[in-house]
């Protein structure tokens, strides 16, 4: 009995951190601060470049774009449910002109299935154009990383179905930042990462800012 309790007792305390893990609302003070150092009214009409730890550790994001007024809107660790949950006041509430989004790098190192995030994208494209018809949204590809390089076939998937989903839509583009990153041998380029393997160095920003330069 004691034994079965033990079981019972572990199973749920593993349902309650999972669900935990899995609550939008554990990003909501990270959320709280960015509209804190980003005052709507001050910022009504800028760019806003949200999504995971790749674009919150873009230190240099103004300064690469110095002739606009950006946003980093960038939330460590998030998926594409947790941006649908906090679109409002990391996106619609501002008003931007335009709006890069960068999620599915940790969806798909979660294990979400491709079909689970392509329709939290179309939920979160469709809210911000209906709410914002006039702003242009461009989808940044999930990129390629070193630490992760054995899940690339499940990002090429991924990102083979977010271009495909941009067409015919005059409001809707998709970055390529898969390809910029590639060696010749059509691997990760192993110098512009951190020692993660993971999340990019300045040189991988470099690399960054010359293709979104193209969308602005």
């Amino acid at each position: 009995m004691k034994k079965n309790n033990f079981v019972l007792t572990a199973l749920l305390l593993f349902i309650c951190l999972s669900v935990f893990a899995q609550d939008p609302a554990r990003y909501n003070s990270q959320v709280a601060q960015i509209n804190k150092d980003y005052p709507t009214q001050s910022y009504l009409n800028s760019i806003v470049f949200t999504g995971s730890s790749t674009i919150r550790m873009w230190k240099t994001l103004q300064e690469d774009f110095p002739e606009h007024k950006v946003i980093n809107a960038g939330f460590g660790g998030s998926q594409s449910a947790d941006l649908l949950f906090h679109l409002d006041k990391l996106v619609i509430d501002y008003k931007p002109s335009k709006v890069f989004i960068y999620e599915g790098d940790n969806d798909i190192s979660g294990g979400k299935a491709t079909e689970e995030i392509l329709a939290n994208y179309d939920l979160i494209v469709s809210k911000i154009h209906q709410a914002l018809p006039e702003t242009e949204i461009i989808l940044i590809s999930p990129k390629p990383s070193v630490s992760r390089w054995e899940l690339a076939d499940k990002y090429l998937e991924l990102n083979k179905s977010l271009k495909k989903s941009t067409k015919g839509k005059k409001y809707l583009k998709y970055a390529d930042l898969w390809k910029p990153m590639l060696n010749k041998d059509k691997e990760p380029m192993k110098d512009i990462f951190l020692e993660d393997n993971l999340h990019m160095n300045a040189k991988g920003y470099d690399i960054w800012a010359k293709t979104i330069k193209k969308f602005l």
